[in-house]
């Protein structure tokens, strides 16, 4: 059966899907003006009508809020489906980075190039991880989620088919862009798909999702990279990732909706049918279905039409960064962060065949698993955190209990959500520091494998935290354009990324691990202060950056009729 709620299989008289449970997520159109009116109506307690609105108890945009319409029409059950397929379609990204470091010495032996050689194809696969979803991620905000998976896995399967029958380096480098081209997109489209369906108010409690394809992959990927390579050989690293990924891409097709609020809104808006699931058209080939619509004011001619291909979008995720402080400097600071973990994670292999000469490459791998370990305890800490920091900051502004599954305007209300994600990620960039500074003097004085385990624990729990902490915020602070605002994330982690995996081995080469993690530890530091600046002036900033967006668009709408 089709977890996911298909708006032509849905019943505007019941509330609820063919074949599926009862909806309640489903609620009328209120009409807000005609509400107002009645209210100005209404005679006072002299018996004379009056103009003014009676004293509310509670604050309008808390009203607005209870009388709008719920977010999305997908039932909590179908929320989490459609969240942890686009998590398991993300989780192809970080895997693909992952699975291949086992394997870089023996990549080295079979084309008789240098360590430093080989570690290129680690650095020009994450230049194009950062720089390709910039361009996936504009064109899915505007031409729908489904067009863009496809497009990704299409090139992501060929390329590692490519991969497999590589017999040169240079064939193996420009490959593997091809591979990063294809895979590094998913990331932003499950943040895209996130902000889709979930509102501010409910984002925490799906972060156990969205962390899966960084928790999983950094820990898992070593592993069957390190099976795959010493049992089967290299080459079937790459065969591995094409079968699995022509089967999820199957499932993708088949079963996974439209979730752009673009084209389907809130989900109840019928598409046109080059955005329908396999299994809908299925189900709906010898028979017509009604169109249901909701709170979304779109026509049903523009639900219906075909992909719209434009290069404007393309072009959004670099006009974010170069316009939105607020953005450009959550999104820098994090991606430093970030670096520091490749440069880490990269360096790992080489430095402990140099330490424990004895260690075979799977059980290098499995010296990964310790990051799992401490990347899952952070997201089993961060979701219910943000919950819980998001309601405290509701009450102490006056909005009381706010219903999760109806989204409020984070800009009108003045609502600190910079406060809300960052008072949590704090304290785990602090450990994030700590940890990266002791790593370094670890490796330098190595005595045995406990104290690595350790550390990457910790690391786990600090560096993975406040990613996801900085994920949930770029997501709340341009909800419109999510797609395009991860993959901006995406190409300030990513660049800054391949630098920090591109220096590492010359730093530890010329100044030892102590004191190359030490400069890391110290740029830790250094970024630190942006997180207080986006606290401080994060709602100003958000509000300024909306009324000139405003403004503009009113520009164009007036050049437009002239």
């Amino acid at each position: 059966m089709n977890p996911t709620q298909d708006p032509e299989n849905h019943d505007s008289s019941s509330g609820r899907v063919e074949d599926g449970p009862p909806s309640d997520s489903v609620s009328p159109v209120i009409n807000n003006n005609s509400e107002l009116s009645e209210k100005r109506s209404q005679p006072t307690s002299t018996g004379e009508p009056t103009s003014e609105l009676p004293e509310l108890s509670q604050s309008s945009a808390d009203q607005d809020a209870r009388s709008s319409p719920p977010y999305s029409i997908h039932s909590a059950w179908a929320k989490r489906w459609i969240v942890l397929a686009a998590s398991l379609s993300a989780f192809f990204s970080p895997l693909t980075a992952q699975i291949y470091l086992p394997a870089l010495t023996v990549l080295a032996e079979d084309f008789s190039v240098s360590n430093a050689k080989i570690n290129l194809t680690v650095t020009t696969y994450m230049i194009f991880q950062g720089i390709t979803p910039m361009f996936i991620g504009g064109f899915a905000d505007s031409a729908g989620r489904r067009p863009a998976y496809t497009i990704c896995f299409v090139i992501y399967i060929a390329a590692n088919i490519g991969l497999a029958l590589s017999n040169s380096y240079a064939s193996l480098l420009i490959v593997r862009c091809l591979q990063s081209a294809g895979s590094a997109a998913t990331v932003a489209l499950c943040q895209a798909v996130l902000a889709d369906i979930v509102t501010s108010a409910e984002r925490g409690q799906y972060i156990g999702f969205t962390v899966l394809p960084v928790v999983l992959a950094p820990s898992l990927g070593p592993v069957i990279g390190g099976l795959l390579s010493q049992f089967l050989g290299w080459r079937w690293i790459f065969w591995f990732l094409a079968i699995v990924a022509a089967v999820h891409l199957f499932l993708v097709l088949l079963f996974f909706p439209e979730t752009c609020r673009r084209i389907v809104g809130d989900g109840s808006i019928r598409p046109h049918p080059i955005y329908r699931t396999f299994w809908s058209l299925i189900k709906c080939r010898n028979r017509s279905t009604s169109l249901t619509r909701t709170a979304s004011q779109q026509t049903s001619a523009s639900a219906k039409r075909p992909p719209v291909f434009s290069l404007r979008p393309l072009l959004v995720s670099i006009q974010l960064l170069t316009t939105h402080l607020e953005l450009f400097l959550l999104l820098f600071c994090s991606g430093l962060i970030f670096a520091g973990f490749y440069g880490l994670s990269t360096a790992l292999p080489s430095q402990f065949h140099t330490l424990y000469p004895d260690l075979t490459d799977v059980e290098i791998g499995l010296l990964y698993l310790p990051l799992a370990g401490g990347s899952i305890a952070s997201a089993v800490f961060c979701g219910p955190a943000l919950g819980y920091n998001y309601k405290r900051h509701a009450r102490k502004l006056g909005l009381g209990n706010i219903e999760k599954t109806k989204q409020i305007d984070l800009t009108e209300t003045k609502f600190p959500i910079e406060k809300a994600r960052l008072e949590v990620g704090i304290p785990l960039l602090v450990l994030s520091t700590a940890v990266m500074l002791t790593w370094g003097w670890a490796i330098e004085y190595s005595g045995g494998l406990a104290v690595p385990c350790v550390l990457m624990f910790l690391y786990g729990v600090g560096m993975i935290g406040f990613q996801n902490t900085a994920n949930a915020l770029t997501v709340d602070i341009v909800p419109g354009n999510a797609g395009a605002a991860v993959a901006a994330g995406n190409l300030t982690r990513c660049l800054l990324g391949a630098g920090a995996s591109a220096i590492i081995v010359p730093m530890i080469e010329k100044m030892g691990s102590g004191w190359a993690y030490t400069v890391f530890a110290g740029l830790y530091v250094a970024v630190s202060p942006l997180v207080w600046l986006i606290m401080r002036n994060g709602v100003r900033w958000r509000a300024e950056w909306e009324k000139k967006e405003a403004e503009k668009m009113d520009r164009r709408k007036v050049e437009a009729w002239q």
